[in-house]
C-alpha cells in the first residue's frame, strides 16, 4: 500500500465528511494559487534549486573602466598582434565569415588600439548594433550611420568587461556581461548540480548565471507614496458631531469592528442613528487627514529597520500592502498599497521610510527574499551619496541556516508580528471594494498603531509620543484631537 493511499485512510478515520469536504477545498484553493501564503512542495525545485532562481547581484556596476587596464600610448595592435604570434607560434586570423554573414564595414576601426575590420565582428545576433574586436575584446557600439558611437555606459564589477544592452523595456532597461571567463559566472556555474548542467547546455536561459544590472526608469509620480484621495465628506461640516465621529474611529478602527457593527453599536448602545455607509464615509474622510499627521510625526527612523509585505483582497483580486518598522521604538515609518510587490512599490516604501534619516545615517533594512527589495536598495544607492548607502539584510526561511538569519531573525519577527496585528484589524472588512478603501483603512490603522496604541515592548507606551495627547482619558477624545491637529 502506497504512502498516499495510508493518508487517505488516516484522514478518512480521524475527520468527518464535513471535515473532510473543508480540507479539499482548502488544498483546491493552494493547488489554483489562491493562498500566496502555502505553497505545496517542488519536487523539481528541490532537485534543481537553482533553476530559474533569480536574484539581484548586491554590486552596482562600474561606469568607468579602471586605469589599470587603459591601454598605453605607445601600444597598438600590431604589438599584440606580434605577442600573440610569440606566445602561439601561429598569427591571430582574421574573423571568418560565413556567407549569409553580414561584415563590418571597412571604415570601421577598434576605439581601443585601432584594430582594422578585419578583426572585428558583431556580437549581438540581429541588432548588429554591437562590436567585438578579436584582438583586445572591446565591446563598443556602432550607429545606424555606419561609425563607433559612445563607449559602454557600465564595466562589470567583476571582470570589467563592458556590459551590453541586453533588454529594453518601459519602466526597466537590463544591461549584461557577455564574458564567459567572468568569475562571477564561473562561481554561478559551479553552483550548478549534475542534472542543472545537463539541463543548462540545453538550454542555457533557465539558469542565470551572467552578471546583471537592471536600470529603472521611474517616474517621481511612480514612486510617490500611496495616500487616500480627497474625500466628498467633509469632517469639518458632517451633520454628526466630532464625539460621534470619534466614537466611529474607536469601534471600527481601534477595536477592529466592522462598519456594520459599529453602526449598530451606535444605535443600539449609544441611540445614535448612523448607517454602516457613514462609518465608510466617516473613516475615508478622517484617512485624507490623518495621512498628513502620520507622515509629519512619524520622526527619524533607528539605524535598524524591518519591512515586508502582507497580502489583502481589493475587489476580489490580491494587493499588497508593503510595511517598514523601526527596530527599537517600533514605529511605523512608511506603509504603501499596491496591486504587485514588484520593485517599483517596494522602492516607494523604503524611499519614505529613509526620507527623515538623518546626514549619511547608516540604514539597514532587514527583509524576507523578495528580489524587489534588493533591487530597490541598488536603485535607492545609485542615487544617495556613498557615505549614506543603506544595506540590505535577507532573513529567508524559518530556520537559521546563515548568520544574517541568526543575527537578524528578532527583527523579522517584528514586522511579521505587525503584519498579524494589521491582519487582525482588517479582518472584519473581508477584502475592500475599492483601492481608495484600501489606503484609508490602512492610513487609519498606522494612526492608531503609531499614537494610539500602548506597546508592551516599549512598556505600554505609544511608539510617536504626542504631548498633546496625555491629558486625554478617552479614545474618542484622543481620535478627535488628532483630527483637529491634522485638519
Amino acid at each position: 500500500m502506497s504512502k498516499i493511499a495510508r493518508f487517505v485512510i488516516w484522514i478518512c478515520s480521524k475527520f468527518t465528511r464535513d471535515e473532510i469536504e473543508q480540507i479539499i477545498a482548502e488544498l483546491l484553493n493552494i493547488l489554483k494559487d489562491r493562498n500566496p501564503e502555502v505553497k505545496p512542495k517542488d519536487d523539481f525545485k528541490e532537485k534543481h534549486p537553482n533553476y530559474r532562481y533569480f536574484y539581484v547581484d548586491p554590486n552596482l556596476p562600474l561606469t568607468e573602466k579602471p586605469k589599470s587596464e587603459q591601454p598605453s600610448a605607445v601600444k597598438d595592435f600590431k604589438q599584440i598582434l606580434s605577442e600573440y604570434q610569440a606566445q602561439h607560434g601561429k598569427p591571430l586570423s582574421p574573423v571568418k565569415y560565413r556567407s549569409n554573414d553580414l561584415k563590418v564595414p571597412a571604415s570601421v576601426t577598434c576605439p581601443r588600439f585601432n584594430a582594422p575590420s578585419i578583426y572585428i565582428y558583431y556580437n549581438d545576433g540581429k541588432r548588429k548594433s554591437q562590436l567585438l574586436c578579436k584582438v583586445c575584446s572591446e565591446l563598443f557600439q556602432l550607429d545606424t550611420h555606419g561609425s563607433v558611437t559612445h563607449k559602454t555606459k557600465y564595466y562589470c564589477p567583476y571582470c570589467h568587461h563592458a556590459l551590453f544592452k541586453w533588454k529594453d523595456r518601459k519602466d526597466v532597461t537590463i544591461y549584461k556581461c557577455c564574458n564567459d571567463n567572468c568569475p562571477h559566472r564561473i562561481q554561478a556555474r559551479n553552483k550548478l548540480n549534475l542534472l542543472e548542467k545537463i539541463i543548462q547546455k540545453a538550454l542555457q536561459s533557465q539558469f542565470k548565471l551572467c552578471y546583471q544590472y537592471r536600470e529603472y526608469h521611474f517616474t517621481i509620480n511612480e514612486l510617490q507614496h500611496s495616500a487616500p484621495d480627497k474625500p466628498k465628506v467633509d469632517i469639518t461640516k458632517i451633520y454628526k458631531s466630532q464625539d460621534v465621529l470619534g466614537l466611529i474611529l474607536t469601534f471600527h478602527i481601534s477595536f477592529a469592528i466592522s462598519a456594520r457593527k459599529t453602526a449598530v453599536i451606535l444605535r443600539s448602545v449609544f441611540t445614535i442613528p448612523v448607517s454602516y455607509q457613514t462609518v465608510l464615509n466617516y473613516a475615508e474622510a478622517a484617512a485624507y487627514y490623518c495621512h498628513r499627521f502620520n507622515i509629519d510625526n512619524k520622526g527619524f527612523i533607528d539605524n535598524l529597520v524591518a519591512a515586508d509585505e502582507t497580502y489583502i483582497k481589493i475587489m476580489g483580486k490580491h494587493a499588497y500592502v508593503f510595511f517598514c518598522i523601526s527596530s527599537i521604538n517600533h514605529r511605523i515609518i512608511a506603509y504603501h498599497v499596491a496591486f504587485n510587490r514588484d520593485t517599483q512599490p517596494a522602492t516607494a516604501a523604503m524611499l519614505e521610510a529613509i526620507r527623515t534619516a538623518l546626514l549619511y545615517q547608516k540604514v539597514t533594512f532587514i527583509t524576507d527574499g523578495n528580489p524587489s527589495y534588493d533591487a530597490a536598495s541598488l536603485f535607492i544607492n545609485s542615487l544617495l551619496p556613498e557615505k549614506a548607502a543603506l544595506q540590505h539584510v535577507k532573513v529567508i526561511g524559518l530556520q537559521n541556516l546563515d548568520k544574517e538569519s541568526e543575527q537578524f531573525r528578532a527583527f523579522k519577527q517584528l514586522i511579521e508580528r505587525l503584519n498579524r496585528t494589521y491582519k487582525h484589524h482588517i479582518r472584519s472588512a473581508h477584502g475592500f471594494n475599492s483601492f481608495n478603501g484600501a489606503i484609508a483603512i490602512t492610513t487609519l490603522f498606522v494612526t492608531h498603531y503609531n499614537f494610539l496604541r500602548p506597546h508592551m515592548a516599549l512598556h505600554y507606551k505609544t511608539p510617536v509620543h504626542i504631548p498633546a495627547l496625555d491629558n486625554i482619558s478617552t479614545i474618542q477624545g484622543k481620535w478627535v484631537k488628532i483630527l483637529s491637529m491634522a485638519a
